[in-house]
């Protein structure tokens, strides 16, 4: 396991600096991430509050709302600053609050990848994802679609969600994979491997469900720790996230102006090696 000192920026693919603690704007969506957000006007001001704050990396994706999340950071944004980067994603039907259906059809994929250019209003997505793979649909025709929009100039990078060490290689022989987004927290670690094998690899890890701090087991822990930097809880684990590998990029996500500044905070807790390895034993 990788123990970085804070380096608070990455080159994703080779050409585009990130600021390690970026935003994810899921929660500027309705309940069950479905539907409009409840309060607009505050919705733009948390996306405008991240950017005026340094946050470069804004994570969405079609499935948010559906559509209404994209649609929204274009409103709050474009024009948008020369180095913002939004990565969105797509491969998701929304039947209902709550519901998530994988749908991998190329057709389906390809609609998605239109639609998320209108709405963020941009002639290129700096990094769209694919939300899932279908286990119905071989990757290289849900890909496919993909690939020729890369041709086409209309998506600059690609990532994957939710894959395995595997799925990202079988990925990798249709079209260069530059990050890799996985359930990955200090409670949740199943996908340590994966971390370690983009790290190697060069490619970017981007945790989704950062925030969850841990089991019970770890709250003392965790509370001592966030005590001695004068932290909260999710600061420190968001800072154990940026120690654990050099190639984490954070999108915390929230819709308070408070738990923004906060989150944004982490950035300035180093962690001693001492408390890294406390914190990673569990």
């Amino acid at each position: 396991m990788e123990n970085t000192k804070n380096k608070l920026t990455y080159k994703l693919g080779s050409d585009i600096e990130i600021n390690r603690l970026g935003y994810g704007a899921m929660q500027l969506t309705g309940s069950g991430v479905f539907g409009e957000v409840k309060d607009r006007e505050n919705a733009k001001k948390v996306l405008l509050a991240a950017v005026e704050s340094g946050v470069n990396f804004i994570d969405t994706a079609e499935a948010y709302g559906p559509q209404f999340n994209e649609s929204l950071i274009a409103e709050a944004l474009y024009p948008y600053k020369k180095d913002l980067i939004i990565a969105t994603k797509g491969g998701f039907r929304r039947p209902g609050p709550g519901k998530w259906v994988v749908d991998g059809d190329p057709k389906f994929i390809k609609e998605n990848i239109e639609g998320s250019l209108k709405r963020l209003k941009t002639d290129t997505i700096d990094l769209w994802q694919l939300h899932r793979i279908d286990p119905k649909v071989p990757v290289e025709e849900t890909l496919a679609p993909v690939a020729e929009a890369v041709k086409a100039g209309k998506i600059r990078y690609v990532g994957l969600s939710e894959v395995s060490i595997a799925q990202i290689e079988k990925a990798s022989k249709v079209l260069p994979i530059v990050s890799v987004q996985n359930l990955y927290n200090l409670g949740d670690r199943q996908w340590d491997e994966v971390v370690d094998f983009t790290a190697r690899n060069g490619m970017a890890f981007i945790p989704w469900f950062p925030l969850a701090s841990g089991p019970e087991k770890l709250a003392d822990k965790i509370s001592n720790i966030a005590r001695n930097h004068d932290a909260t809880v999710a600061q420190i684990a968001l800072a154990w996230l940026l120690k654990r590998s050099g190639n984490i990029l954070l999108i915390p996500g929230t819709s308070s102006l408070k738990h923004l500044q906060e989150n944004l905070k982490a950035a300035d807790i180093d962690l001693t090696d001492e408390e890294f390895t406390s914190l990673s034993r569990h």
